[in-house]
Formats: structure tokens, C-alpha cells, sequence
């Protein structure tokens, strides 16, 4: 299926929420999204610095109105 978006058209805010509209309209489904191979990697990786406690996290709502706080 082809959907044609005026994206030189659209502004960067109406872009971003484009985009998290389709996210969420992905995660109501997770079984249905493929995960590639590498993933599980990047997962080890990331989970043995969460471990070491040398990454850093924030909360997703927070992290996304810092962004658009950012863009306004």
C-alpha cells in the first residue's frame, strides 16, 4: 500500500506526531513486529550497562515533552 504524505509540506511538530501516532498504533500489537537478530545483541549490551549502572534513564512521558519543549 502506498500512502502518499505532503512531508515537504508538513511541519517538523506534525511530522513527530505522525510518527508517534504510528508507534502507538505499533504497540498495541508487539507480537506483530518483528524483531531483527541483532536486537537481542544490543539488549545483552545495554542490559549489562544498566547492570554496571552506567546508563543513564529518564521516564518516556518526561523525555518526550523535554523534545518537544526543545522544538517549540
Amino acid at each position: 500500500m502506498e500512502l502518499p504524505l505532503p512531508l515537504d509540506k508538513m511541519r517538523f511538530i506534525d511530522k513527530l506526531r505522525a510518527l508517534e501516532e504510528i508507534w502507538e498504533d505499533l504497540c498495541r500489537t508487539p507480537q506483530k513486529v518483528p524483531s531483527p537478530s541483532w536486537h537481542q545483541d544490543v539488549l545483552r549490551v545495554r542490559e549489562k550497562r544498566a547492570n554496571k549502572r552506567a546508563s543513564r534513564f529518564h521516564d518516556w512521558s518526561d523525555a518526550k515533552k523535554s523534545i518537544r519543549d526543545s522544538i517549540k
